[in-house]
């Protein structure tokens, strides 16, 4: 096995998912060149990463076709030996069956599926984590065995945050890119006024984030909070993770970017729940969720841009209380 090409094309939080297949990959094939596939918008996660040859990048936004037709043809002159297809999408499929590569491996899920060397069953409930059932796709070739998620922040990202990893410290990522699965504003205010005054909180997100964290950071009392929203990279906010006192997420990106450093880590479950198998990994990780019985929760896979049933129960009837527990 000398070239492979692992494909996810998907969002920040699948991305991450899918790093336990570079690490055991690695470990069974280290002269193997590995190359990963991602959306644009996902690759700075892997600057500087010591297990991976080449990011190849798929511009979906501008040109999408014409990119898709320049990545093919860059795949079929790479020759790969092997191409791992974690999407479950039309245009993922043709790249992998037209790839060219002797062993081609994708969820049964995908429409070109029956034309892989290897159909793996992706099931959602089955008490599996999505980094378990990921792995099961190389499980082949490789082993059964567990690794975890895994990200690797560069010497240049710890400096670059170091001036605010002194103490004990505490880091709240509010935002999410569904509605339902975001803890309401006022809760997440209410939150970061039950902090002690003497620990700095570090409100982290994207730079889409920020109207959201300057809103909490204005309604709160906390005098001793700083907004890092649109401020940091992927990397840089690991690596201030890494050495918080607790990391509060929603089922989120910053969830999985958590967990990728073993960063200790509060997850909010809203809507969805962690029977799909996307919660945190961290050796020092919690799940909150309401303890009211909803019917209707969860109400999706994903989340939804309001609450079908127009009351939000699943967020609102979450007391911050059970996240002080945490502090």
């Amino acid at each position: 096995m000398k070239k492979i090409l692992i494909i996810q094309t998907a969002s920040i939080g699948d991305v991450i998912l899918a790093t336990p297949i570079i690490e055991k990959l690695y470990l069974f094939y280290p002269a193997a060149e590995i190359d990963f596939l991602l959306k644009k918008g996902t690759s700075s996660l892997f600057s500087g990463h010591p297990f991976l040859h080449e990011i190849l990048v798929w511009d979906k936004s501008n040109g999408k076709y014409k990119n898709f037709l320049t990545l093919l043809q860059r795949i079929l002159l790479t020759k790969y030996d092997l191409v791992i297809n974690l999407q479950r999408f039309f245009m993922t499929g043709l790249l992998t069956v037209f790839s060219g590569a002797v062993i081609t491996i994708g969820f049964d899920k995908n429409p070109f599926s029956f034309f892989f060397t290897r159909r793996i069953k992706h099931q959602i409930g089955n008490g599996l984590h999505e980094a378990e059932r990921n792995l099961a796709m190389i499980s082949s070739i490789t082993d059964e065995s567990f690794l975890p998620p895994r990200l690797y922040p560069t010497a240049e990202n710890e400096k670059s945050v170091q001036r605010w990893k002194k103490g004990r410290y505490y880091t709240l990522s509010p935002a999410s890119l569904w509605f339902t699965k975001q803890y309401p504003e006022i809760k997440w205010t209410e939150l970061l006024d039950r902090i002690p005054s003497d620990a700095p909180v570090y409100l982290l997100g994207s730079a889409a984030d920020t109207p959201l964290c300057y809103s909490i950071l204005k309604r709160s009392t906390h005098q001793n909070t700083i907004d890092l929203s649109g401020k940091l990279t992927f990397l840089e906010s690991a690596a201030l993770m890494k050495g918080a006192r607790m990391n509060f997420t929603n089922d989120s990106a910053p969830m999985h970017l958590a967990s990728a450093v073993n960063a200790p880590v509060t997850a909010i479950f809203c809507s969805t729940t962690p029977d799909f198998g996307f919660g945190p990994i961290s050796d020092d990780s919690s799940i909150v969720e309401t303890q009211e019985k909803l019917t209707c929760r969860p109400c999706g896979l994903h989340g939804y841009r309001k609450c079908p049933e127009s009351h939000f129960r699943c967020a609102l009837s979450l007391p911050v209380s059970l996240l002080q527990q945490r502090l």
